[in-house]
């Protein structure tokens, strides 16, 4: 019977196409790893994972020991997917090697082995005391474990006497994790005590501890000194796996206790991860590797001998895969070779699998090495194929699948175009690839007729056909015909030639300047049957429209693929290439566009060297950006100035060429910043960043004081003032005034010095300065560096004395209620200056306030007063010493508020309200009367009416029926408001009474009772309109 991988396959392919090959046999996702599980565990299952892939879900099957588990007669074993799972684990009937093979109608594969292994840890024997071990002081002991029976990796340790005294290793005490035994070189009287060795399986952690052990000294005397003797040393010979950590331990009984030291007897030092422990007992290598290898040498030494142990550690490493065969797909007749090397120590034997069998070389089927070969590939031949490397420390798989493919030739999936356009005077390419298995034999034909090689007409052995410089004779249907033992296809396409497409306008290389927008043009002329499509591409990259949509457009039809670039920056300039392609050929033409900007910023801007007024600057230069740098211009800018400002060069005009320059023109003892600018043909380019922060040297001060004058004070001053001099221009610390001052007409000057560089007065005092006495004053400025300057000299008047004599003949008139005039006579001739007079107004006891009034006036108006009240005023001459004495006081009482107007008349017609009143007569208190304030009175003005100014007697207000009005009249004046009138009440109305009513009038509490008494009436008779004569009312 046939296997049931064994497919008879007809596909459409070809080995040109065994890509297309979709690989359906089983591979490998998940492989089982070995197992050592403690011997009663809790939950009593072992589980070996099992998992693989395939395009037909793949089924599983186990071996144990290389013999098929029946899993249907097993009622401890099962699977779950392709994961074995054991349960109520046996020692004897479980444990071996594991083998998962996983299978699908294409084949089979064997998973990696895996073991499983129990482990265990017996008690030792019952026994209640060990035998004592008698030794003398300073003689070696050894101290038995002799663990019990077990399986697993176990590590030892011993208690002292009782738990938890452990054991603590050091130069003289060594526990052999290899033996388990204790090693004491040199025994002391305090080792005396018992003894238990404490054994720990790491797998099952369980613990088990020995009977006692006493040590006993003996009494015959103590040991004397001799030699080491190695008790613990590592074998001859020592295996040692790839990448293991490899333990090496070697201890020595001696008197005195002796020093263990390494050594490889080849020289070679150790590296840096072998690390020494427990006083260098136990030598340990980290992930072992082959250079590790060789001969170790342990030596125990004290100062009676030394002694020494040696063993070679040799390195072994299991197979690992170098190189692997891949899946293959394969006609059928043709021949396979594949071939797989692996490495390991010692070197790996190779053999190869069919499906999980052996495949036996013979005939047709070849094995050398690695290598397997397989010539006239048939149909058996399919399968899934594994090369197994193996040595003596592990073996590998390695799987692949093989597919022998025959099949009828087919070109489904590489036929010829409909239509083939060519250029005419081009060579043409047809291709004839039909899948195939075995390869198909081809041929040609033009129409019916079948081609022959000719000078033009080329026929490839692989099928394809070529023809040369192509003209409109060679427009027609061409078939390829494939044919194999299989079947026959065929493929037919038509071929049609154009005209050469030509260009007819072309970019050509363009400067421009930033910022401009330009069109590239891009034109052809074109056989009517091509598609045509333009691209352009900028210094090697395509143009995306779409994301650099800012700057980059298509213009243009179908024969036209301008482009236009708007808003060019500096990154613009480069090659652009116009890609015109069309259904037979690709044409480019290209230009040069170089984009012209201001200069890029210098750099590196430095101060070479600085003085007190001037500045050495260097920089370097920035990109010019396609035009040449045609000058600089520096800059500065200092803790006082607003910003950046250029400053004086020399040269004065820094030109192009030059990366230095002098700074003239600046301040002593200032902090200045300097940037440099470029400048070319397009302009100004950004300024270079900003150079370190340098101050001037200082300077004697070259700036003097400005706006020197002064003058006032008291008796017996002189006061000088001026203007400071800025800091910038102070050029030095200890900066300070120096004022020097004489009587004009006089030679010598007296000085003051002032150390506060921001006063700007000084007060000079002495009782023999005559008042107002004129001095030529002059103010200089100084440094630590030394004087600077004076000011230009200026006359001022030392302090004068104030007026000595009061005004006489003063009088005051009242002119309003807030408003009096005060008049006095002019003070004649005196000793002291009068630059004008002063008036002072109370109301005693609080002091309102004081006029003053410069020149020889002799009449003042003083406003703002309160009406009706008594003010005291005096006058008195002033000038810059202060006033002088003040006249006696006089009084007078400002004019009174205005009476409230009498005799009002209203009328209510609609919702006019006119008004008339008797005229108010000013008494010889009162001001005059200017005019009349009509409105709401001041507690009630949220009436939607104003309030208005009128210089009659009679008004006219528009009032609201959904409202009630108080109504006010007062006189005004100069005063002010006068008392108001007794309010008017005017009530809200209905909208029909308020049509049909006329006139109410309310002034006092009868006139309310008129309103009352009225309403009613007319409430009671429907009112009905009446004419002004009717409705009037006087109170």
């Amino acid at each position: 019977t046939q296997a049931p991988w064994s497919v008879f396959i007809l596909s459409p392919l070809s080995p040109a196409c065994t890509e297309d090959v979709i690989f359906q046999g089983p591979r490998w996702r998940t492989e089982p790893s070995d197992l050592i599980l403690p011997i009663n565990s809790p939950d009593q299952r072992a589980t070996f994972t099992c998992e693989a892939e395939g395009s037909l879900p793949p089924q599983y099957r186990w071996s144990l020991n290389g013999t098929l588990i029946d899993l249907g007669n097993d009622y401890r074993r099962h699977m779950s997917g392709g994961s074995l799972i054991i349960s109520n684990l046996d020692k004897d009937q479980d444990t071996g090697v594991y083998q998962c093979t996983a299978f699908n109608a294409w084949g089979s594969i064997l998973s990696r082995r895996a073991s499983l292994q129990f482990a265990y840890l017996d008690n030792f024997k019952t026994q209640t005391v060990r035998s004592a071990v008698n030794v003398r002081e300073g003689q070696g002991v050894v101290l038995l474990c002799g663990p019990p029976l077990h399986s697993g990796e176990l590590t030892f340790a011993w208690i002292f006497n009782e738990y938890p005294n452990f054991i603590q290793q050091d130069s003289r005490r060594f526990i052999s994790q290899e033996t388990g035994s204790l090693y004491i070189a040199k025994v002391e009287p305090s080792d005396v005590g018992n003894y238990t060795c404490v054994v720990n399986n790491t797998v099952t952690r369980e613990k088990v501890l020995s009977s006692p052990t006493p040590l006993v000294l003996r009494n015959d005397g103590v040991m004397g000194e001799y030699e080491p003797k190695i008790e613990v040393h590592f074998p001859d010979s020592v295996p040692a796996a790839k990448e293991s950590a490899v333990k090496l331990e070697c201890f020595a009984l001696g008197n005195p206790v002796p020093e263990i030291s390494w050594r490889r007897t080849s020289g070679i030092p150790f590296p840096s991860k072998v690390k020494m422990k427990n006083s260098n007992a136990v030598l340990e290598i980290p992930n072992f590797q082959q250079e590790d290898a060789g001969t170790y040498e342990c030596m125990a030494e004290n100062r009676r001998g030394k002694n020494a142990a040696r063993g070679r550690i040799s390195f072994h490493a299991k197979p690992h895969w170098l190189q692997t065969m891949a899946d293959t797909a394969l006609s059928i007749e043709e021949s396979l070779f594949w071939e797989c090397k692996a490495n390991g120590k010692p070197k790996p034997s190779y053999s190869w699998l069919k499906n999980g069998d052996t495949v036996t070389p013979e005939g047709r089927v070849q094995i050398e090495n690695g290598a397997l070969s397989i010539a006239a590939l048939n149909l058996s031949d399919s399968g899934m194929y594994q090369c197994v490397a193996e040595n003596k420390h592990g073996i590998i798989y390695s799987s692949a699948q093989l597919m022998v493919l025959a099949s009828p030739p087919s070109f489904a999936k590489s036929p010829l175009r409909a239509v083939l356009k060519a250029r005419s005077g081009s060579e043409v390419t047809l291709e004839c690839k039909p899948q195939a298995s075995p390869p198909a034999i081809s041929l040609w034909k033009k129409g019916n007729e079948i081609l022959q090689r000719t000078e033009r007409i080329t026929l490839l052995p692989n099928g394809t056909l070529k023809i040369a410089n192509v003209t409109k004779r060679d427009a027609a249907s061409y078939t390829c015909v494939a044919k194999n033992q299989f079947g026959t296809a065929s493929t037919t396409g038509r071929l049609l030639i154009t005209e050469p497409t030509r260009i007819t306008m072309r970019p050509t290389n363009m400067e421009i300047i930033v910022g401009e927008s330009i069109v590239l043009p891009c034109q052809i002329a074109c056989d009517p049957a091509l598609d045509v499509s333009f691209s352009w591409a900028f210094n090697g990259q395509l143009i995306d429209f779409q994301r650099d949509s800012d700057h980059f457009e298509r213009v243009g039809g179908t024969i036209s693929g301008d482009l236009m670039i708007r808003n060019i920056q500096l990154n613009h300039g480069g090659k652009y290439v116009c890609v015109i392609d069309t259904d037979v050929e690709s044409l480019s033409t290209s230009a040069i566009l170089v984009v012209k900007g201001p200069p890029g910023p210098p750099d590196k801007v430095a101060v070479e060297e600085i003085t007190d007024s001037t500045a050495q600057i260097s920089w370097t230069p920035g990109r010019d950006n396609g035009s040449p740098i045609t000058g600089y211009i520096i800059q500065a800018r200092t803790p006082f100035t607003v910003g950046w400002q250029a400053v004086d060069t020399v040269p004065e005009v820094v030109n192009g060429n030059m990366l230095t320059a002098a700074v003239v023109g600046l301040n002593a003892w200032v902090e200045y910043e300097f940037r440099v600018v470029a400048r070319n043909a397009v302009g100004l380019g950004e300024p270079s960043p900003a150079s370190a922060k340098t101050r001037t040297e200082d300077a004697i001060p070259d700036t003097a004081p400005t706006d020197v004058g002064g003058g006032g004070g008291t008796k017996s001053e002189l006061v000088i003032t001026w203007e400071p001099v800025p800091e910038e221009l102070q050029n030095g610390e200890g900066f300070g005034y120096i004022i020097a001052f004489r009587p004009v007409g006089t030679v010598t000057w007296t000085r003051a010095v002032i150390s506060t560089p921001g006063v700007a007065r000084y007060v000079f005092r002495n009782d023999t300065i005559p008042p107002f006495s004129p001095f030529d004053v002059k103010v200089g400025a100084y440094n630590n560096r030394g004087e600077g300057p004076f000011s230009s000299i200026g006359t001022v008047f030392s302090a004068e004395e104030v007026p000595s004599v009061a005004p006489k003949r003063v009088r005051t008139r009242s002119v309003s209620a807030v408003q009096i005039e005060v008049i006095w006579e002019a003070l004649p001739a005196i000793p002291e200056r009068v630059l004008g007079y002063e008036v002072r107004y109370d109301t005693k006891p609080d002091t309102v306030g004081k006029v003053r009034i410069s020149g020889n006036y002799t009449l003042v108006n003083i406003t703002g007063l309160k009406a009706n009240t008594v003010y005291y005023l005096s006058v008195a001459a002033f000038n810059t010493a202060g006033p002088g004495p003040q006249s006696a006081p006089i009084n007078s009482t400002t004019k009174k508020p205005h009476r409230a107007p009498l005799n009002i008349q209203w009328t209510m017609i609609g919702s006019t309200l006119t008004l008339h009143w008797d005229p108010v007569v000013a008494v010889e208190t009162e001001s005059k009367v200017t005019g009349y304030l009509v409105g709401p009175d001041s507690l009630h003005r949220n009436n939607d009416i104003s309030t208005i100014l009128t210089n009659k007697t009679t008004a006219e207000l528009s009032l609201s029926a959904n409202d009630n009005y108080l109504i006010q009249i007062k006189a005004m004046s100069e005063g002010g408001e006068g008392v108001g009138s007794e309010p008017i009440h005017i009530h809200k109305l209905s909208d029909d009474l308020f049509r049909n009513a006329c006139a109410v009038s309310s002034i006092s509490a009868i006139g309310l009772l008129f309103l009352v008494d009225w309403l009613h009436s007319a409430a009671a008779y429907k009112a009905v309109p009446c004419s002004p004569s009717r409705c009037g009312a006087k109170l």
